[in-house]
């Protein structure tokens, strides 16, 4: 394993770096709120993650209220979760984040940290016309 380091502490990242949906490699979404289907700040994903949890949303209040009412509130605090607050980067589901969008609820992205499989589910033009504005 190959450390990297990043402003919240140390990231484990494998020898192979895995890829965003622009070619390069995967960025970090976030430390703090630590997210990622294994919890290593990055959305990569395997053959468990179901949900594919490939796109690093910058969630905003619209979104959270929208997911929350669709039934996956995002915004409450559970046992090992703190809950999401707008302004906060985590890595979504790319099927949610798609159904969001055809709502008109997508949150914006972070393209240098969306898992190059989101682009299985999300068309890359739709990705682009959410990102986040640097």
């Amino acid at each position: 394993m190959e450390k990297r380091q990043w402003a919240g502490g140390f990231v484990a990242k494998s020898i192979g770096m895995a890829k965003n949906v622009l070619g390069g490699e995967l960025a970090v979404c976030s430390t703090n709120p630590l997210t990622g289907w294994t919890r290593n700040g990055c959305c990569e994903t395997d053959g468990r993650d179901f949900g594919s949890h490939t796109v690093c949303a910058i969630v905003d209040e619209r979104f959270l209220t929208y997911s929350a009412a669709v039934g996956n509130d995002l915004s409450t605090p559970g046992p090992s979760f703190d809950g999401l607050k707008p302004g906060d980067r985590w890595c979504l589901c790319a099927s949610r984040w798609h159904d969001a969008y055809l709502d008109g609820m997508a949150p914006p992205v972070d393209l240098d940290a969306c898992h190059e499989r989101a682009l299985d589910i999300i068309d890359l033009d739709i990705l682009k016309a959410h990102a986040a504005k640097s």
